[in-house]
């Protein structure tokens, strides 16, 4: 069974002889990382891999993300990266003044002349399977563009200004998932930061009536073309995991321990596959122990044999090692190794 097959038995929830792993490594960490990168991929070669492509520049684009310093993206949102490796941080939104909105252009030049033959030429040559991340996220963007307590407050509040900047967004990223769903790409994903901790961070009422139906779009664009649809968002998000399954999220990548594993398994086991869901405080604070215990736990609940469960993780410079390798080396054993460690684990805390 080749990578593809693997990733797609998982998606489909048929039987599979292991975890699919992916493991994502954070831009510019290939420059200061490069042999603990080599020795990793050796060591664990990912089954999902991003096609051979990168997008233009747009007209507003200033600076390089990956080098230390300030640089600005398509949409005109100001970020600084501070270290090789980590996530930059938004220093400028242009439309913190919503006054401005009305006469804003979204970066739509990007997908004006893009060809598919560079993305479907890598498709053809690998046997792993291919996953787009795409741009797509209209919550994250409006609160990019307008900072992220203003946007919060004037969508609650029924501000037509920022309902009409959302359109706006979702026009442009139409755009972006339809060139995608041209490609030969096996899947697609697309994100937005809805949970926190505790649950949705604004309510579902304005999940359901505004951006629900906007996702259903881009799944319905997606699955017209036999795409294979991902979502990626942090926190908790039980509430909206049943609407994600009736748009037709085929993966979701969510925070798994900020949820209750044995009430997701009985709700939603062979329903949706959990994509990746390691909370990254453990990964960067704790110790190989913890890493190996946490992902027991996911597998313990989770994993039947039947997919529904990939293994993904993200480097950045502040990863420990020996961290990710004890999660990665998790996810490949052979379950009855993994729930008898994790009965010897309990065993000792006891």
């Amino acid at each position: 069974m080749t990578s593809r097959q693997l990733v797609i038995h998982t998606l489909c929830h048929h039987p599979v002889e292991r975890i699919a792993r992916q493991l994502e490594v954070f831009p510019g960490l290939e420059l200061t990382a490069k042999d603990d990168l080599e020795e990793m991929f050796f060591r664990y070669p990912t089954d999902i891999q991003e096609p051979e492509f990168q997008y233009p520049r747009g007209k507003r684009c200033r600076g390089n993300p990956s080098r230390p310093g300030r640089f600005t993206d398509a949409w005109g949102c100001v970020w600084e990266t501070k270290e090789v490796g980590q996530p930059p941080e938004l220093v400028e939104s242009p439309l913190a003044d919503l006054a401005l909105a009305p006469s804003y252009k979204p970066p739509k030049e990007l997908f004006e002349k893009l060809s598919v033959s560079q993305v479907n030429r890598s498709c053809a040559a690998s046997s792993r399977f291919v996953l787009a991340r795409s741009d797509v996220r209209p919550l994250e963007r409006l609160q990019f563009l307008h900072g992220a307590e203003a946007t919060r407050a004037d969508l609650a509040c029924g501000n037509r200004a920022i309902r009409d900047l959302l359109r706006l967004v979702h026009e442009c990223y139409l755009l972006e998932i339809q060139w995608w769903a041209k490609t030969e790409v096996d899947g697609v994903c697309f994100r937005d930061a809805w949970g926190g901790p505790e649950g949705l961070l604004a309510p579902v009422d304005l999940w359901r009536d505004l951006f629900k139906p906007l996702y259903q779009q881009y799944c319905q664009l997606l699955r017209e073309q036999d795409k294979y649809v991902f979502f990626e968002s942090g926190g908790n998000i039980a509430a909206i995991l049943e609407d994600l399954v009736e748009i037709g999220v085929d993966a979701v990548d969510c925070d798994l321990g900020a949820m209750n594993l044995e009430d997701l398994a009985h709700r939603f086991r062979g329903r949706i596959t959990f994509w990746g869901g390691n909370p990254q405080k453990i990964l960067i604070q704790g110790d190989p122990a913890q890493c190996r215990q946490w992902v027991c736990r996911i597998r313990q609940a989770l994993d039947t044999g039947r997919g529904g469960l990939i293994g993904k993780c993200l480097w950045d410079a502040r990863t420990p090692f020996d961290n990710l390798a004890n999660l990665m080396e998790t996810w490949t054993q052979p379950l009855p190794v993994v729930l008898k460690a994790l009965g010897s684990a309990s065993a000792a805390s006891s």
